[in-house]
């Protein structure tokens, strides 16, 4: 499974959000897509496989769960290592719902 800092998402990627409503609610990246966890079974054909996907949540976790399943299905992923943590703690574009 590959991973990347907060710092190493490209501007415009294909971010995908697996935290909860509530967490989304609070704050999320400008730009990124909510599939919470849960639903990624069966929301999974929202993805853009054409497309790198970078997963992310509030630590890397939850994002690191959702990554081994897309991949056992044949979808590969990216996980954001720091999740939403690091994405505020580096000032990175946010906005909430």
């Amino acid at each position: 499974m590959e991973t990347v800092s907060v710092t190493e998402v490209p501007a415009g990627a294909q971010l995908i959000d697996v935290r909860s409503q509530m967490e989304w609610d609070d704050g999320h990246a400008v730009g990124a897509t909510h599939i919470p966890m849960e639903e990624i079974p069966s929301r999974y054909g929202e993805l853009d496989l054409d497309s790198d996907i970078y997963l992310m949540c509030r630590s890397g976790g939850r994002a690191s769960q959702v990554a081994d399943w897309l991949e056992k299905n044949g979808i590969d992923t990216i996980v954001v290592r720091g999740g939403m943590i690091d994405w505020e703690h580096f000032g990175l574009p946010m906005e909430k719902a």
